[in-house]
């Protein structure tokens, strides 16, 4: 039997960015395989006008609903709107502030974007995303000591994307690159704050990744070598003796997202303190 995969409209409206709902949206769909989302994406919706345009274009397309929107009027013109369309609709917030609410005997403040507000987290976030991206690539390793992470790992295993991630969330990322049989900085080894660990794959994910990645003509660059799984498997070896040698935790990223990644990361963290 042929597997046929089923689209469906997924609206998501925000009075901010609509990160959360994108996230949570996303993850709802990756449970059911046979069907896909066409997101369409509704931020800053702040007012009557700007939502009753939206209420419109879920009327043409209709699908599931979700929306985080703090205003009453405007949540219960989307539910009510949504009723007489026939669509479902979550409020995805409203439960989770109402949790809060009871645990917490607080009376709710309903804030647009409160979550970005430009506080003290904000700017250390800033602080450590620039700090990721000067010491990218094995960068000014005079510094490692003020990193709270070090990434090391042979090509093509996401140090970058993941230490961008990391920054994102206000920790601040170096990643160095293991060549094979080319000495670490020294600076690596003498540095007491930062977690360092190291990121492996298996030897036919790196080559397949390395095959598809986009080279510029750098003199003297051996594609094949590159490529090879003997050479990479090689390198993998030499990178699993360092670690061993320094007692490095090795996190393998296969089957792992850069978010999966990170999160392991950031749970090692306390462990290793």
């Amino acid at each position: 039997m042929e597997n046929r995969t089923n689209f469906f409209h997924l609206h998501l409206i925000s009075d901010s960015t609509g990160e959360t709902l994108i996230s949570a949206g996303r993850a709802a769909s990756a449970q059911f395989k046979s069907a896909q989302a066409v997101e369409h994406v509704y931020p800053l919706i702040r007012n009557r006008k700007q939502l009753l345009a939206v209420l419109d274009a879920i009327d043409n397309e209709p699908g599931i609903v979700l929306y985080t929107v703090v205003d009453r009027e405007l949540a219960a013109l989307i539910d009510e709107r949504c009723v007489e369309m026939g669509v479902a609709s979550v409020n995805v917030l409203e439960p989770v502030m109402a949790a809060f609410q009871l645990y917490l005997g607080a009376p709710l403040r309903r804030r647009v974007g409160a979550q970005h507000v430009m506080n003290a987290g904000y700017f250390a976030r800033i602080e450590a995303l620039n700090f990721t991206m000067d010491h990218d690539d094995g960068q000014m390793p005079e510094d490692y000591n003020d990193a709270d992470v070090v990434i090391i790992g042979i090509s093509r295993t996401s140090k970058t994307p993941t230490s961008i991630y990391l920054a994102n969330r206000g920790i601040k990322t170096a990643n160095i690159p293991i060549v094979y049989d080319v000495p670490l900085p020294e600076a690596l080894f003498t540095a007491t704050r930062p977690l360092i660990v190291c990121l492996i794959a298996t030897t036919d994910r790196i080559s397949q990744v390395r095959e598809n990645r986009v080279l510029g003509a750098t003199p003297g660059f051996d594609r094949g070598l590159y490529t090879d799984r003997a050479a990479i498997s090689e390198e993998l070896k030499y990178a699993r003796s360092l670690c061993a040698r320094h007692n490095w935790p090795l996190i393998d990223v296969t089957r792992r997202s850069i978010e999966e990644t990170a999160a392991a990361i950031v749970a090692l963290r306390p462990k290793l303190r």
